[in-house]
């Protein structure tokens, strides 16, 4: 019985971690539509403006800009998803130290400390 309970909660959980990725992503490529055409607006400008005033610095501002625009793009439809999960994956395997959180493991017990000592808090007040 409560291995089919347990079963039931990591498929909710699994199923909210994607709805989350889903909206990331589609944040994303919404991002990139409106980014897109700001950048597209702004090489056009920039790069007529250095041309009719003879002033080549007036391009510079797209090379950042640009950066922001691949990064959106690789975001939304490349393949940054799949190399961050194999970052992620590689992090677990071989880094496992950097994950610990300060003072180890949070345990009933300490919650339950916390907790007392807020409420103490909150009655001495």
């Amino acid at each position: 019985m409560e291995e089919k309970h347990l079963e039931r909660q990591l498929m909710m959980q699994n199923e909210m971690r994607e709805r989350q990725m889903a909206m990331q992503i589609a944040w994303s490529r919404e991002f990139l539509k409106y980014f897109g055409t700001f950048f597209g607006i702004a090489a056009i400008s920039l790069t007529a403006g250095a041309i009719k005033r003879k002033k080549p610095a007036f391009i510079f501002p797209i090379v950042p800009l640009g950066f922001v625009l691949t990064y959106q793009f690789d975001l939304g439809y490349g393949t940054l998803l799949q190399r961050m999960k194999g970052e992620a994956e590689n992090i677990l395997e071989t880094e496992k130290s950097k994950l610990q959180l300060p003072k180890g493991m949070i345990t009933f017990e300490s919650l339950e400390k916390a907790r007392r000592e807020q409420s103490k808090f909150f009655i001495d007040k």
